[in-house]
């Protein structure tokens, strides 16, 4: 009887120390706009091929075994911003969530987003990737000072065009076509739509449907044009100026005077992946977008990649109303934003989840990422491998690049901006009354100390 009260014990100690880890594994999650063979799909390729692996075996290895799952959202970007909302208030949601830059200052103003430091402590500070970020670029993630995440990469934006349209139609130079000026885009849209008489030549987002792309893709592309931003040096919204005046008489002259674009696209709710597939179908010969469209919404092999891309498919810098006349005074403009992941503080396990943020922005993590989906990475020691368009614009627009406002206010300014297009290019509205409505809901929004009037 004894002996086998012994071997009992024997028994029930090895189980134990079976068990044991088993019951002390940490488990986390990632959430990101991200589906396998769909949106984003390199990144889920890499979260699964390198990262939860390799960071799974990294752990392991230290005696502090994780489980990573990854939680693909095949939604919009504002339908994941809704469920984040939702999720955060209620003590929810992954322990990594991928997050666009601009989202950040709102949900630190509501209080659903804690720095990094004070959600995993001091050694946040000292990880080795902030001497390989810029503050500049820190600041994507960032609200006054504080960061909230970090960005896996930064972009550009730029007129993209289809140069067998622009051949056909007799525009000059259409193998390295380069406008200096808003008349210089018009009049190769007009000799494009004598060729393409059914085309919507020119796309140049406008409405709420196609909400933040309205606003960086659009809106901040030609209002940089005239020499403006949104808010003023010392943060005053501009909400009546010259400026908007003129981006919102070009956004006329496309949609309504010319009819060189599709207005109706623009007020779909799939408004954007229409433009998609005009481009595509060689029904679009202009589009301003970012860098993304080209590594990712064109590639081969997805669901609007052009054929012979390289051939077919160029790209130029947009230029100001004038030469001098942009931003700086500046002949060409462009607007830069970030998306990465940040630390959701409803976490249980604020440590570990930090660790897996930083070995995914590790040197080593994004060098993987790059052999996927080359981009430009936040980190200067992670350059864009053989990739000439990258390369290329990124040195010629990064540097005349300029960011939306950080400010918590922002995505609702954001969206009477959207509002302020949509009425004009619908019809609804002349320039005139569509700025004024906009500066009487901006004024409402921020308080009549926080804006400027700059009409004569």
């Amino acid at each position: 009887m004894l002996r086998k009260f012994r071997n009992l014990l024997v028994t029930l100690a090895a189980l134990l120390v079976f068990a044991v880890p088993a019951l002390a594994q940490t488990q986390l999650a990632i959430t990101c706009r991200c589906v396998a063979d769909g949106v984003n799909s390199a990144q889920v390729q890499w979260l699964n091929e390198f990262v939860i692996p390799e960071f799974e075996k990294m752990m392991a290895d230290q005696g502090n075994p994780v489980e990573v799952q990854l939680i693909e959202f095949g939604g919009s970007d504002e339908g994941l911003k809704e469920q984040y909302a939702l999720d955060l208030s209620v003590g929810a949601g992954a322990d990594v969530l991928g997050f666009d830059g601009f989202w950040i200052p709102e949900f630190v103003s509501a209080n659903l987003l804690k720095p990094l430091d004070e959600l995993a402590g001091g050694e946040v500070n000292d990880w080795e990737g902030w001497n390989r970020i810029s503050l500049g670029l820190q600041e994507l993630m960032g609200v006054e000072g504080k960061r909230y995440g970090i960005a896996l990469g930064t972009d550009s934006r730029m007129i993209f065009y289809r140069k067998d349209m622009f051949r056909e139609a007799g525009v000059r130079q259409w193998w390295a076509w380069q406008p200096r000026s808003w008349a210089d885009v018009l009049e190769a849209a007009r000799m494009i739509k004598e060729t393409f008489p059914d085309a919507a030549v020119l796309q140049l987002n406008a409405g709420t449907a196609m909400g933040e792309a309205t606003t960086m893709q659009g809106y901040f592309m030609v209002l940089l044009g005239t020499g403006e931003h949104m808010v003023t040096e010392d943060g005053k919204w501009i909400v009546r100026s010259p400026g908007i005046l003129d981006a919102l008489n070009f956004y006329k002259q496309v949609y309504v005077d010319e009819n060189l674009g599709d207005a109706r696209v623009q007020l779909l709710q799939d408004g954007r992946n229409r433009s998609f597939a005009n481009f595509r179908d060689g029904n679009t010969a202009m589009l301003v977008e970012g860098d993304w469209f080209y590594r990712s919404v064109t590639a081969p092999g997805k669901e609007f990649a052009v054929t012979d891309r390289d051939v077919n498919m160029g790209w130029a810098a947009m230029p100001a109303k004038a030469p001098g006349e942009g931003l700086r005074g500046q002949d060409f403009v462009s607007i830069s934003g970030g998306t990465g992941f940040v630390l959701n503080p409803n976490t249980t396990s604020p440590q570990e989840a930090w660790e897996l943020l930083a070995f995914m922005n590790s040197q080593e993590a994004l060098m993987a990422f790059q052999g996927i989906q080359p981009r430009i990475r936040v980190r200067d020691d992670v350059p864009v491998p053989e990739n000439a368009f990258l390369t290329t614009t990124a040195q010629a627009l990064l540097p005349l690049s300029t960011a939306r406002p950080l400010a918590g206010i922002y995505p609702e300014v954001s969206f009477q901006a959207q509002l302020m297009t949509e009425r004009v290019v619908s019809g609804e509205m002349s320039p005139e009354e569509a700025m004024n409505a906009y500066a009487e809901a901006v004024t409402e929004l921020v308080g009549a100390d926080n804006v400027i009037d700059l009409m004569p």
